[in-house]
């Protein structure tokens, strides 16, 4: 029993830590594009409060809070509620089954006058929830998110939310295939589900290397998956108002885009995992290298919003089908001729 308390405790504490930074995260991923596109725009980004600006995100958050909550009189209330919750809840959870780090604890404890060997538990790496099947966990969770914007969409009973509510649909079935193909070349090489497994493999080489192909076709989809530009056709302000979220607002708009920026480090953090050693790098602390990797991830995000203009939905679902998808089988039969030649 009591080893089973520790397990409890321990792993509450690293899912409330793990949370809390991926927050704050999210609310300095909001000021990093607003000064990035400043500087790509030559223009000033938010500069007014705190030192450089950077008490910016807790002045929106505080904003957002004391800002008049309207919900209109024929939206279907629940469900309107809901759906913000929905989409914030499933871009944070994916990050239980992710390993940021190597180890974030030591082997044996000392607590209340015993020893604890973590080892035991797996309580000292670093990763909330080591699973056998983690990388299926984080894209069926992934998946979910696509609800929260649907539902938003449906129940603000406005024409250019039900669009943008429609366009979401359709623009994750014709990049979710893709996204799923673009990765089984890697499922392939490392022999298992398990994400923690997947990094060890890379010890010797990252597979970005055995799998650039995949890997383009999986950055270019969860481009799609994110709905950033140039795929942001579900909220294009030229067309659908504000899309999907016109009806919110106060925190119910706050926690849409929260969960905006929070896929967007999510799928980083997954392509890092997947494609870049994930936490392996030398000299610095593991945990240091999987944050570097996925801020860079984070910036491209940004600098290609701040670079190209957004398809036409038609283009994007040709481009979907005709062009990545494609593309995925190819990067799958070409890994599975290799694999095969190489036995």
């Amino acid at each position: 029993m009591s080893d089973l308390i520790l397990i409890i405790v321990v792993t509450l504490i690293k899912s409330i830590l793990l949370i809390f930074a991926l927050l704050t995260a999210v609310a300095y991923t909001t000021l990093a594009e607003r000064k990035l596109l400043g500087f790509f725009q030559l223009r000033y980004g938010p500069n007014r409060v705190g030192p450089w600006g950077l008490l910016q995100p807790l002045a929106d958050g505080i904003k957002l809070m004391f800002k008049e909550d309207v919900i209109i009189s024929q939206t279907d209330r629940m469900i309107y509620i809901l759906a913000p919750g929905i989409a914030l809840a499933a871009a944070l959870t994916p990050f239980l089954a992710i390993p940021f780090a190597d180890r974030i604890a030591p082997d044996v404890v000392r607590v209340f006058g015993r020893d604890w060997n973590l080892t035991n538990f797996g309580l000292n790496k670093g990763v909330i929830a080591d699973i056998d099947v983690g990388l299926l966990f984080v894209f069926a969770i992934s998946s979910i998110s696509v609800y929260g914007v649907i539902l938003a969409g449906w129940s603000s009973n406005n024409k250019y939310s039900l669009l943008g509510g429609i366009r979401v649909s359709a623009q994750m079935i014709s990049y979710e295939l893709s996204i799923g193909l673009s990765v089984i070349g890697i499922l392939m090489i490392a022999g298992t589900l398990s994400l923690t497994k997947i990094v060890e493999a890379q010890s010797g080489m990252w597979f970005v290397v055995y799998q650039p192909l995949g890997f383009i076709t999986y950055l270019t989809a969860a481009f799609a998956e994110a709905c950033r530009t140039p795929f942001d056709l579900i909220e294009c302000e030229n067309e659908l108002v504000a899309g999907y979220h016109t009806e919110y607002s106060s925190m119910k708009f706050g926690l849409l885009q929260l969960s905006e920026y929070a896929h967007i480090i999510t799928i980083s953090a997954i392509a890092v995992t997947l494609f870049w050693g994930g936490w392996q790098g030398p000299w610095l602390p593991s945990i240091f290298w999987f944050v570097i990797k996925t801020c860079l991830f984070i910036f491209l995000f940004i600098w290609v919003r701040a670079t190209f203009p957004r398809f036409r939905f038609d283009q994007l679902i040709r481009f979907g089908w005709k062009v990545l998808l494609p593309l995925s089988l190819f990067n799958l039969l070409v890994t599975g001729l290799v694999l095969i030649m190489a036995q």
